[in-house]
This record gives C-alpha cells, structure tokens and sequence, in this order.
C-alpha cells in the first residue's frame, strides 16, 4: 500500500515513522516534507493547496491519505479526496471548524453544555476593549482564526491584554475570543473517533510558552510528556462522560459526522476538566511523545477511523514514558535565523529519536529551516529518565544557538 503524509513538520515525520512500521506499508509519499524524513518516506516538494495534494495523490496513485497540519483540514481536502473516490483520514471541512473557528467552537460548547471558560467574541476592536475594562485581568486573549499554535496570550495585565487584542486586529476581517483565565493543570488528551465509537490515547502534557516556567510567548510547542499521569480513575471517568462523550454527542446532534482526530486541551480545575480547546488532528509535539508508545499498527487504526470501524479495535501501550525536548533556531517565536548547520550524532542510543521539524540541506548537508527544527524523543521505564536521556541526546546535537527549555517534564515530575 502506499500511503501519502500530508505536511512538514515533527508531527508528520513521528506519523510516516509509525506508518512505516507496518507491514501492509510498501511506500510513504510525504509531502511537503523535510531533509529528515527521508529515512522513512519519499519526500515531495508540493505546496499544502488542497488542488496540488489531490493531483499528487493521483499522479502517485495513493491508496491512503493522512493529514497532519491543520490548515487543509479546515480548506476542506477531506471533501475532496472523498469526492474524488479517494481513501483519507481527518475530518471534513464542516467538523473541521471546531478548531477554524474558535468562536465556533465556543458556541458549540456553550450551546450544549460542555464545560468550558466563560467567554465574549468580538469582531470590532472598540468593543473588545471595551469588554476588556469592564472584567479586567488577568484574561486571555484568542485569535478566532488558525494560529499555528500562537494566537493564544494569556494577559496578566490590562495593558498586555489589550496589546493583545490590537495584534490580533492588524488582520482585516479579524475576530478575537476573550474568556476568562482558568487556573490548573493543563493536558491534552488526543482521541481517535469515527464518529460513532471513541478510542482515547494516552495523556499528553505540553508544554507551550517559550520559557522556562511557563513565561513568555506562546509557541507551536516547546516539548511534550507522555502518559502524563495527573488523572484519577474518578477524574478520568469523569472526563470521558463529561467531556468526551458529550461532545461526540452534540456533534451527531449538530449533523456533524467527524471522523478522525479529536484533540482536546484541557484544564483541570477544582471544578473537573474543562475545554481549554478543540484541535481537529494530531497534535504537535504531542504525538512525537505518544506514538512510540503505541503498540498498534497505527495504518490500522487510522483505516478503522476512515471506514467506521473503531469499535472493533483496542488501543494497546507498551507501558514506557516518553519526553520530547524541541530544539529551535535562534529568535523563535519571533524572527529566527536560518540556514544553521546541523550535525547529529549516529550514536544517540537506541531509545532516542529524532524528527526533523524543520530542517533543509545546503550542498548536502543538514541545515535549519524553520523556527521549530527538531523534536528528540526519549523513552524509559520513567518518566524521570525519558527525560534526563532526552536532554542528554539534544545536548550532544551540535545545533550552534539553538533554543530549548529545560523544564520539560518538569510539572509532572515536582508533583
């Protein structure tokens, strides 16, 4: 079979490494793609256009399409592959703007009860500050549009609120959602769903601001933990019957047939799990921390997904812990340089991986090429040494200024 992996990034390479494992896999077609796929895929130089990626399916005559990034899912690449008689996963363009919209997806939730902060959405700047006076900070600002991650600002103060609104305005057509700041443990639960039964993943903890202790910037991602073990069985069920199966629920009841990803963000507070987010696909860094730690044949999860059959199917663990530490180019989230050279070392350990996020080459060697540029992954029997073996492979990359923080891991492993 061979199989196209839609995008560029950790995420996509962490998916096309999984993907290769499986026996039923002959090819794996990844486009965009990077310099440090090629160890698993055949990477092609195509533009993200949901036109461009049906032709490529086509011209390759690709049996199964896996949609990493966010932003084909919301321009409706789902629709038209199906329209086209060809095999996909991801949610079409109707679920997919749960995560287009986040107004959209606010209202979903206000509409049918799920919990989650309590929030306003404007479209005109004069009326969002003057919201913005009336409840004060601290306060979090949304851009309502795809961010890549960083449209979030948590505003401890009014002016660094307001800032916030004004950036996200410089848009035309803009829109912005203001809700109140929830206070907690954070954590992403990843959920396979074909729309009828629900397989959930293992828990997932990000870690998303630039700087150590959770300060400055938001990012794409710094790092991530896997199983973040902060649940209770109590709280876990609760989760699942007060979060995950209600909003499967209202997404039936809103004529919404989603199949695919579900990534909830959630914040765990005194109250019980509310909805920080919905994202539409796997996420990133996450999935770099859960899928060495799946023991299934991911090809056939994810054609259960596509063709209803989920219930049939039990997720299994290995039982192992996983972190993964990103590395980043000098100045990211702002301007970061480019075109930095990049050595790794053949002899990082058999426990450690690396995907490449952003990386190019430059008269054949490795070079920098994005902001996020490498994702290196350690698992362990603990948490405690997952960690301590990351750090210990990044620090042996030689990746002159490259920007990682040292506290990945490190909310779980204080508790």
């Amino acid at each position: 079979m061979k199989v196209l992996v839609v995008g560029s990034g950790g995420r996509e390479h962490a998916l096309a490494w999984k993907l290769s494992q499986s026996e039923r896999v002959d090819e794996i077609v990844v486009a965009p793609g990077n310099a440090g796929m090629t160890d698993v895929a055949r990477v092609v130089a195509a533009p993200l256009s949901v036109d461009a990626l049906l032709r490529l399916a086509r011209d390759e005559a690709v049996d199964f399409t896996v949609v990493g990034p966010e932003a084909p899912l919301v321009d409706g690449i789902v629709d038209a592959f199906e329209d086209a008689g060809l095999r996909i996963f991801g949610p079409n363009a109707k679920a997919a703007r749960l995560e287009g919209s986040k107004r959209f997806a606010k209202e979903f939730m206000a509409r049918h009860g799920i919990p989650t902060a309590a929030f306003r959405s404007f479209r005109e700047r004069a009326a969002a500050h003057a919201y913005l006076r009336e409840v004060g900070a601290p306060i979090v600002v949304k851009d309502s549009a795809l961010a890549a991650g960083k449209g979030v600002t948590v505003a401890r103060s009014l002016p660094e609120a307001a800032s916030a609104i004004d950036a996200v305005f410089e848009r035309p057509g803009a829109e912005v959602v203001i809700e109140e700041l929830l206070e907690g443990q954070e954590i992403s639960l990843l959920v396979f769903t074909d729309g009828l039964a629900y397989r959930p993943m293992v828990l997932a903890q990000d870690y998303k601001q630039a700087h150590e202790g959770d300060v400055g910037p938001m990012t794409g991602g710094m790092g991530a933990v896997a199983p973040a073990a902060l649940l209770s069985s109590a709280q876990q069920w609760q989760t699942m019957t007060r979060v995950v199966e209600p909003t499967l629920q209202a997404l039936n009841a809103d004529g919404i047939a989603y199949q695919g990803v579900l990534f909830i963000g959630l914040m765990m507070t005194e109250e019980g799990a509310k909805v920080l987010e919905f994202n539409v696909r796997f996420g990133d860094p996450e999935t770099q921390a859960v899928l060495p730690l799946m023991d299934n044949d991911l090809l056939r999860v994810l054609e259960s997904v596509a063709d209803r059959r989920l219930a049939r199917l039990e997720l299994c663990w290995t039982g192992r812990k996983a972190a993964c530490v990103v590395m980043a180019a000098p100045g990211y989230p702002g301007t970061y340089r480019k075109a930095i050279p990049i050595t790794i070392p053949d002899d990082l350990g058999e426990d450690i991986l690396v995907f490449h996020a952003g990386t190019g080459k430059v008269d054949g060697n490795l070079v920098s090429s994005g902001g996020r540029v490498l994702n290196v992954v350690a698992t362990a029997d603990r948490l405690e040494d997952a960690v301590r073996r990351a750090y210990e492979a990044a620090d042996r990359i030689d990746f002159p200024g490259a920007i990682l923080r040292r506290d990945i891991g490190g909310r779980l492993l204080t508790r």
